[in-house]
């Protein structure tokens, strides 16, 4: 494995880097029409395609119920150590602290005529969180169940249903049932893929539909959240997940080696890019990246991720760096300067920022509380992380007084019949005199 060093003279070069990188996310028919396929069955057989696809692709003798008990869940939690469940419960606090800032609160206007205009926000009823089960339940994704369900939490979303693959024997990870229970969430379904995604949405005899489905899956989850998004809606269309660092000659090639693999050992789609202006530092970091990786459990898949979608990319000054990295708009942006906080205005498009040398990646992933579900493959450009706000609508309140309409009727009923709604006029018009 060699990571690859590319030399960027200006930014109008970027266009060829982007179509490299946009290629990550080309699934192709081939996935789209299998889900389709999967999110038809459920429609249809409900609960008995649920047990199908679950035998077929995680547990051979899965049998109902799919719902996990209470009191599965409480040995669960109390069969994980005092010391994990510590950790959980810190990683918990710090997270619902990140997004009790959030909250909105609805607000209203009054007009001098006695017109009361407002915005109301409001939770959604039902919210479905997909926890992927990782190496078939043996690396459970604790942190996406906190990142999901605890911003869920302090929307004030009532009912929170959690979907999560099986282990081989039918179970589910203690781990996560023990952060399920820390949460008090008592809904948790031992299903997983495109099929739990199908069910949340439509429904089954099991399982009642939600309102928004939230939380990362593989390429056929990600496709049936896409195919569901207006029967209910949806956190993002997140593809894999990747990693920019900016990078001055002052940084730490070693960190910032780690710093990558951090992301290349994911998935063999994950990309990790270090954007610099200093050429020692790309070789530099070119063998600390070999020397890295060949350590790793994942070598195999932090090697093909550098090999397909690794780079160093060495720019003539720091101002095309950081025009590089606005254009790349990455999921995760580390700057590693000397000063990284003259740098961070500049910065217009990333899912979340990390700034200084003691803020690698994995402490925003896990621990310190900004949400680690965030927009990927540039998409950055235009949405953000989720947060308290995915799980909540805002309703318009209007109120107006007699002396507005009275005064502005006219123009109302004018502008009706422009659009040649003759009836909006007269609706209007029935007030004149009253």
């Amino acid at each position: 494995m060699t990571c690859r060093i590319l030399t960027l003279q200006h930014e109008q070069e970027w266009p060829e880097l982007s179509r490299w990188l946009r290629a990550r996310h080309n699934p192709g028919n081939g996935v789209e029409d299998a889900v389709k396929e999967i999110l038809a069955a459920v429609r249809k057989e409900q609960d008995d395609a649920l047990v199908a696809y679950t035998r077929k692709f995680d547990c051979p003798d899965f049998a109902l119920p799919l719902r996990v008990s209470p009191q599965e869940i409480a040995r669960a939690a109390a069969a994980v150590s005092i010391e994990n469940r510590g950790i959980i419960s810190a990683a918990a606090a710090n997270i619902r602290a990140f997004h009790e800032a959030q909250r909105e609160r609805s607000w209203f206007l009054t007009r001098p005529d006695g017109s009361i205009l407002g915005q109301q926000v409001t939770p959604v009823d039902a919210a479905g969180l997909y926890v992927p089960g990782g190496q078939g339940g043996n690396t459970p994704l604790i942190s996406s169940l906190l990142m999901t369900a605890i911003p869920a939490q302090v929307a004030g979303v009532q009912r929170i249903v959690v979907c999560t693959p099986p282990r081989k024997d039918g179970s589910v990870n203690p781990h996560i049932l023990a952060a399920a229970h820390l949460l008090d969430i008592d809904e948790v379904y031992r299903v997983g893929g495109a099929w739990s995604v199908a069910a949340m949405a439509y429904g089954t005899q099991s399982m009642a539909p939600v309102d928004v489905i939230a939380g990362p899956g593989n390429i056929y989850v990600t496709t049936a959240k896409r195919l569901v998004q207006g029967v209910v809606g949806i956190d993002m269309i997140a593809g894999p997940s990747e990693v920019l660092t900016l990078a001055d000659a002052s940084a730490d090639p070693v960190w910032l080696a780690a710093d990558l693999l951090s992301q290349a050992e994911h998935d063999p789609l994950a990309s990790a890019i270090c954007v610099t202006d200093s050429r020692r530092l790309a070789e530099t970091l070119q063998q600390e990246l070999e020397k890295q990786c060949a350590t790793l459990p994942r070598v195999a898949i932090a090697s093909r991720s550098l090999d397909d979608w690794g780079a160093i990319v060495v720019t003539p000054d720091f101002n095309t760096a950081i025009a590089v990295a606005n254009k790349t708009a990455p999921e995760h942006l580390e700057i590693c300067t000397r000063d990284p906080w003259s740098i961070l205005p500049a910065i217009r498009h990333a899912g979340a920022v990390f700034l200084g040398r003691y803020s690698p990646e994995p402490v925003g992933d896990y621990f310190a509380g900004p949400n680690h579900v965030l927009p990927t493959l540039g998409t950055a450009r235009f949405s953000s992380a989720l947060s308290v706000q995915t799980f909540c609508k805002k309703t318009s309140v209007i109120a107006a007084s007699k002396a507005f309409l009275q005064q502005n009727m006219q123009s109302i009923a004018a502008l009706a019949r422009l659009e040649g709604l003759e009836a909006h006029a007269r609706s209007v018009e029935a007030r004149a005199s009253k």
